[in-house]
């Protein structure tokens, strides 16, 4: 219980900063966005910000034996870049650039109950839903070699969904 407590009031604390930034107008996020015409730098102090702020209490936490609502730590492992994370971030930016939008302020918008809003929401779930489709086929249809097993077991899986206190 803590723990969904705690991930409830950090959304609410992530959503109330993405609407004082601005970051939940596309209109401000697509002109940031434009260096070679009307550029607005305010989110410039938005990521320089959210960066010093990590940057600080990233090494502060990491110091503590064990976090707050969990028995250890899930730090990704993996360090290499491939085709499918720079194809995947290649993406995010275009979509990112093209509606405005990146995937939390789209969710915090939905409040607002804009048409264009719930349009973008509903088809990055689809997006979200086909790839998950398409990339269970891929796994049940691959080959699996011994280097294949590794590399799952060393890609951890998201804390935001399988945590101890899931079960």
């Amino acid at each position: 219980m803590n723990s969904l407590l705690a991930s409830f009031v950090s959304g609410v604390i992530f959503a109330v900063g993405l609407a004082i930034s601005g970051m939940t107008r596309p209109a401000k996020v697509t002109a940031f966005l434009d260096f070679f015409g009307d550029w607005d730098p305010s989110l410039a102090f938005v990521m320089i910000g959210a960066i010093l702020v990590h940057a600080v209490l990233y090494r502060l936490i990491r110091q503590r034996s064990s976090p707050l609502f969990v028995s250890t730590f899930s730090i990704p492992t993996r360090a290499d870049l491939d085709r499918r994370l720079v194809g995947g971030a290649a993406l995010f930016g275009i979509g990112w650039g093209l509606s405005g939008f990146c995937p939390g302020p789209a969710v915090t918008s939905l409040a607002s109950g804009r048409t264009s809003v719930v349009i973008f929401v509903v088809a990055m779930l689809a997006g979200m839903y086909l790839y998950t489709v398409r990339e269970n086929r891929r796994m049940r249809q691959a080959p699996t070699t011994p280097k294949d097993v590794v590399s799952r077991l060393a890609a951890p899986t998201s804390p935001v969904f399988h945590s101890p206190q899931d079960a």
